[in-house]
């Protein structure tokens, strides 16, 4: 894959932002996503919520129109990766991890899978991430290694905090950046490490952005989204959020 899918290139702030759907069960996520659709074009499953509902999760967040960001971090033998990410691109996930610290080998077979499964199906072309380092640690020591595997095993693009897209920019222009570890002004920032605001994301030259607990655990989802959506938008854009 060459660059970001033309079909999920980020464009309005709506098209940047990601809801990270770490709420519990499948009643909760849809009602937290009911809620703030006008600001999110994106959903991420991840770990917890596929754990609780599996693949019905994914079904029914394209239900609803949103993208599916299936964040499983799939890391295994690649053959065992390949497979998975074959059905997964059947499903016709938009964005699927694969944990770069698996190697160059294990990441092509996920890419190559994960492309096959969706021209299997029918479905549009989905971008494949290299997982580079969790935002929760401090140590990114490995961090070149990985963003050099992901980028020779034809990743779209790679996961990294916001610290790391100038690397990613300059090293590898044609990859795109899936940000998270993005907390409001003042926010905790619990047990994430590596943390940016979402202005800074975007001046960094991110291109989504993964918003959790910011809007998650938030009393008030819609305020704290649109005070996201505000902060990412240009100086003088008119365009709505939503």
């Amino acid at each position: 894959m060459n660059g970001i899918a033309e079909a999920l290139r980020p464009v309005t702030p709506r098209d940047r932002l990601v809801l990270a759907l770490d709420v519990g069960g499948l009643a909760a996520a849809e009602a937290l996503a009911t809620r703030v659709t006008e600001w999110f074009a994106t959903v991420k499953v991840g770990m917890e919520l596929y754990a609780e509902a599996g693949p019905a999760a994914v079904d029914r967040m394209h239900e609803l129109g949103f993208r599916v960001f299936l964040d499983l971090k799939l890391h295994d033998i690649p053959n065992t990766v390949g497979r998975a990410a074959r059905v997964h691109g059947r499903r016709g996930v938009e964005f699927l991890t694969l944990h770069a610290a698996g190697g160059e080998a294990m990441l092509r077979a996920g890419v190559e899978g994960l492309a096959d499964g969706a021209r299997d199906a029918g479905r549009a072309e989905p971008i494949a991430l290299g997982v580079t380092v969790l935002t929760s640690e401090a140590d990114t020591s490995a961090f070149p290694a990985r963003l050099d595997a992901a980028a020779a095993a034809g990743c779209g693009g790679v996961v990294c905090s916001a610290l790391e897209v100038a690397t990613v920019r300059a090293a590898y222009p044609h990859l795109a950046t899936m940000v998270p570890g993005v907390r409001l002004p003042g926010d905790d920032v619990g047990d994430q490490v590596r943390v940016a605001t979402p202005a800074a994301v975007v001046a960094s030259g991110g291109d989504w952005l993964v918003i959790g607990r910011a809007v998650t655990a938030a009393p008030d989802p819609e305020a704290a989204a649109t005070r996201i959506a505000d902060a990412i938008r240009a100086p003088g854009d008119p365009t709505a959020a939503g």
